[in-house]
């Protein structure tokens, strides 16, 4: 079973490097096979079809995700520290490669070509996201450490379209620092004003 288990991952961790390259579009077993070394028969073992190979990555990154953003809110009590760590988790897998693009986002690119139990991984991916971030947001309003011009759901929506679309920037140029310069601002427009000060220390030191 631990073999299995193993094999099992190793293919979903070469897939979603590729995901991350070129999207569901981009890649094949054969691709996976040459890069574990096993035969594609094997992968087709473990998952018979691309869209069941897809789906339990995308179910896994959700998982991932989801424990991630629950460790943020459980570790750390400001909203607005909350916020800045999942800016800092991206700034810094962006920086050092180690995940250079969201792997939903990715996806999503594709949305209309994708098999739907994949595509309805992927929303579900993104409501959650907008959940937390939404809540994030309230709490911080709340607590006097935001000031949201909009409802927390919209400014919520702005936050990961702006952290998206800094991704895409940083892929377009060649340019992983382009990430924070984006985003650094977005995330100082919700900082309260007595918050703006150290927002801007905060990212000045974030960006070295």
């Amino acid at each position: 079973m631990k073999s299995t288990t193993s094999t099992s991952e190793k293919i979903l961790d070469i897939a979603q490097s590729l995901v991350v390259a070129g999207g569901y579009n981009g890649f094949s077993y054969a691709d996976i096979s040459a890069a574990i070394g096993i035969r594609k028969a094997s992968i087709h073992h473990h998952f018979p079809t691309k869209a069941e190979l897809v789906s339990a990555l995308v179910d896994r990154y959700r998982q991932q995700t989801g424990a991630g953003l629950k460790s943020l809110r459980e570790g750390i009590s400001d909203p607005s520290e909350q916020l800045q760590a999942y800016v800092n988790f991206w700034h810094s897998c962006i920086g050092d490669a180690s995940l250079p693009f969201c792997v939903c986002a990715m996806l999503a690119s594709e949305m209309q070509m994708l098999p739907e139990e994949v595509a309805s991984q992927v929303r579900a991916h993104f409501h959650g996201l907008a959940e937390w971030l939404a809540s994030v947001l309230q709490s911080g309003a709340e607590a006097g450490r935001f000031r949201l011009d909009n409802r927390p759901e919209e400014e919520a929506q702005i936050v990961m379209a702006s952290v998206h679309g800094a991704m895409l920037s940083a892929r377009a140029f060649g340019d992983p620092g382009l990430f924070i310069v984006i985003v650094a601002p977005q995330i100082a427009r919700l900082q309260a004003p007595d918050r703006q000060g150290n927002a801007g220390q905060e990212s000045s030191t974030h960006g070295r």
